[in-house]
């Protein structure tokens, strides 16, 4: 019995032993399942790395349509940022074109170069017509001022046959804040000449330096319009328009100017000429003549533009082979030697005559003779023998 007893006692002592070791090794043995089925799960991770993430494995996430859970929101913020920075180094080093994060670098553009003349430029193509030609008047405050030289001047092609349409190319070059405010009340096409240090917004007395200073800032104003590559018909703001003077200019001028006197041939230097209406082709012998005409200043000091024009007109048509135009009085007339004929006359300078207070009025009159043949039929004014009531102040 006692013998039973103690194989009883071995067998007990023997299950004690047995039952931790088989509960470690089953432990165990569940672990290492786990682990393996874990790892099969995701082929990516790596159990030696730690909890760092791999930043490789980050850049090709964000461009896939997922990323790994775990990640943490704000380190992925930073490893991003931190590839694109060595993406940007890379393509900069290497001088390869962009990647798929290069929408990510940004380029300042290059610094445009000043151009002086672009608001000219805009304004002449504005009112530029379909061969690039301009008409140009200018003017200051004196003259744009309500009920001065700018109104009769404007009356004129509203009053004139069918010359309307003519304003839509004319561009009035202002000398004066207040000049310009008045044009852009007005007219579409106006362009502020600015000049530092001088103010032309009075009437300047004439051959006074500032009245020269002004007329050959006027010429070489021109002269720029040339250079920009477009024709123009200057005018003087006190000349009143009638009919269209531009069936009147020849193809095969380059420069075609008014006269004080017309002798009679369009040809002859012998005409006395004036700049205040005149026509210039854009082309490189037109530029030639106004540069030599420029250099006349010093040439012929103390004188206005057209009394060097007069000085200069016989050497550049023998020399420069500059071909002039000077045009017929009947046609483009002024006070100095008088149109007689309404049924001819495109325009009327108020040449001859100084001072705003002489040319208003005069103007004035003539305007208004117009208007009264205007409103005649066609045979009165064929043969009723109208003509500008003379003599006036400076009319005749």
């Amino acid at each position: 019995m006692k013998k039973a007893q103690y194989h009883e006692l071995n067998s007990n002592s023997l299950q004690l032993h047995i039952h931790p070791l088989i509960s470690f090794i089953l432990g165990a043995a569940m672990a290492t399942a786990c682990i393996l089925l874990y790892i099969s799960a995701n082929p990516g991770s790596n159990p030696s790395a730690g909890s760092n993430p791999n930043p490789l494995e980050l850049s090709a996430n964000w461009t896939g349509s997922s990323k790994p859970d775990s990640v943490d929101q704000g380190v992925t913020g930073e490893i991003k940022e931190e590839v694109l920075q060595m993406e940007a180094k890379e393509a900069a080093s290497t001088g390869q074109g962009p990647n798929t994060t290069s929408q990510f670098i940004t380029t300042s553009p290059a610094p445009q170069a000043y151009d002086p003349y672009k608001e000219l430029v805009e304004v002449l193509k504005k009112a530029a017509n379909e061969d690039n030609t301009v008409i140009l008047t200018q003017i200051n405050e004196a003259f744009a001022k309500p009920g001065s030289l700018l109104d009769l001047f404007l009356e004129s092609f509203h009053a004139g046959e069918n010359i309307e349409r003519l304003l839509n190319h004319l561009v009035m070059v202002t000398m004066d804040q207040n000049a310009y405010d008045r044009c852009k009340s007005l007219h579409p096409h106006c362009y502020f000449m600015r000049t530092e240090g001088v103010y032309y917004n009075n009437e300047k007395t004439f051959m006074s330096k500032d009245y020269l200073d002004m007329m050959w800032g006027r010429n070489k104003f021109q002269l720029t319009i040339l250079e920009l590559g477009f024709n123009f018909l200057f005018t003087d703001v006190d000349v009143l328009w009638f009919r269209d003077p531009f069936r009147h200019i020849s193809l095969a001028a380059h420069l075609a100017i008014s006269s004080d006197v017309f002798l009679g041939d369009p040809d002859s230097v012998s005409n006395f000429p004036n700049g205040g209406f005149l026509y210039a082709k854009s082309c490189n012998k037109t530029i030639e003549f106004y540069r030599f005409w420029q250099e006349g200043r010093e040439r012929f000091a103390g004188r206005n533009e057209q009394e060097v024009f007069n000085a200069i007109k016989s050497e550049a048509v023998s020399q420069m082979k500059v071909r002039f135009q000077f045009l017929d009085t009947a046609y483009c007339g002024g006070f100095c030697q008088l149109s007689k004929d309404l049924n001819k006359i495109c325009t009327l300078h108020a040449n001859c005559c100084v001072g705003l207070g002489n040319k208003i009025p005069d103007l004035r009159g003539a305007l208004d003779d117009w208007k009264n043949f205007t409103t005649k039929s066609y045979d009165e004014r064929r043969w009723g023998n109208f003509h500008w009531r003379v003599p006036g102040i400076c009319i005749h």
